[in-house]
């Protein structure tokens, strides 16, 4: 969905000198190229958590020189890189949430279920603890409600109890043997629905190990209040979690905030944001045919209408 996602923010970036767009998912720098060439005259700032991906983007947007800052940071972080940076407002912000393509084909990384590999699943490397530290020292009745919040696995129970059974005999510290396991332990019934039975709970432990909607839930209120006026945020989400945190921001910017009754609306209660999408736009079949990763992706967007008031 790159195109639709440029075709979102052109209106805020194009012709217009000096303009700031940020790429809070810089990941590989796909989308971050795209917007350096459709937007000649805009600058980007670009943040990752991951240096790896920083060291093989950078390389990428090498030709872009002082047009691209890319900046080792978690997409929360905005407001402080933007400080640091001295821009007061920026005109456009694109996320692509989820995993990059990178994560998922590097089996060190442990973020793919298909393949056997050390379970990490960290998107920075250098901080925090793996999803094997999460699966072999929190307690019980953690795990059941990662997995329900995050993974939404309704038979949540019944994975922890044999994961907990099996750590006792040893802990746990490949891919391979909690996808054996979690196919074991479901019905027969739970396994014929959904693709691979594993995949809702290594959705989870990533989102735990990574803090991802608890970064989300700070990140994208933060973009929204960094956009100047007339500024446009794109937002790619890929699973349902992530889109109704998207969902619920920007249709609370939308929303008046008046008490019931007024015959006039008084600007400090006007709305702060106007929708560019009806509700969330899909992938088309050609998209998901090029690329299968993006079947679920969700696309949502809106636009800076007016300035908090004080």
């Amino acid at each position: 969905m790159l195109q639709r996602c440029l075709d979102l923010l052109a209106p805020a970036l194009q012709d217009r000198p000096g303009a700031v767009v940020v790429d809070c998912t810089l990941g590989l720098g796909g989308h971050s190229e795209a917007l350096l060439a459709r937007f000649p005259e805009a600058r980007l700032v670009a943040l990752d958590r991951d240096k790896e991906a920083l060291r093989l983007s950078g390389e990428r947007l090498a030709p872009y020189g002082e047009r691209a800052t890319l900046v080792h940071a978690v997409y929360d972080e905005l407001p402080d890189v933007l400080d640091r940076l001295g821009i007061p407002h920026v005109q456009g912000v694109l996320f692509d949430l989820g995993v990059s393509s990178m994560q998922l084909d590097e089996a060190d990384r442990g973020f793919a279920y298909a393949q056997d590999a050390p379970l990490d699943m960290r998107m920075d490397q250098t901080t925090g603890i793996g999803a094997a530290e999460v699966l072999n020292t929190y307690p019980p009745g953690e795990l059941v409600r990662i997995l329900r919040a995050y993974g939404e696995e309704k038979q949540a129970k019944r994975i922890v109890g044999a994961i907990v059974r099996e750590r006792e005999k040893e802990p746990f510290s490949n891919s391979a043997r909690l996808v054996e396991l979690i196919r074991d332990s479901l019905p027969q019934a739970a396994k014929r629905t959904g693709g691979n039975p594993a995949k809702r709970t290594f959705q989870a432990l990533r989102i735990e190990v990574n803090g991802e909607l608890a970064v989300l839930e700070r990140a994208i209120p933060a973009a929204v209040k960094a956009l100047d006026v007339d500024g446009r945020i794109a937002v790619l989400s890929y699973h349902s979690l992530e889109d109704r945190l998207v969902k619920q921001v920007f249709a609370a910017g939308a929303a008046t905030t008046a008490p019931p009754g007024l015959p006039v609306v008084p600007e400090r209660y006007q709305p702060r944001l106007k929708l560019l999408t009806r509700g969330a736009e899909l992938p088309t079949e050609e998209e998901v045919a090029e690329n299968r990763r993006a079947a679920p992706a969700r696309l949502r967007g809106a636009q800076r209408v007016r300035r908090d008031v004080e």
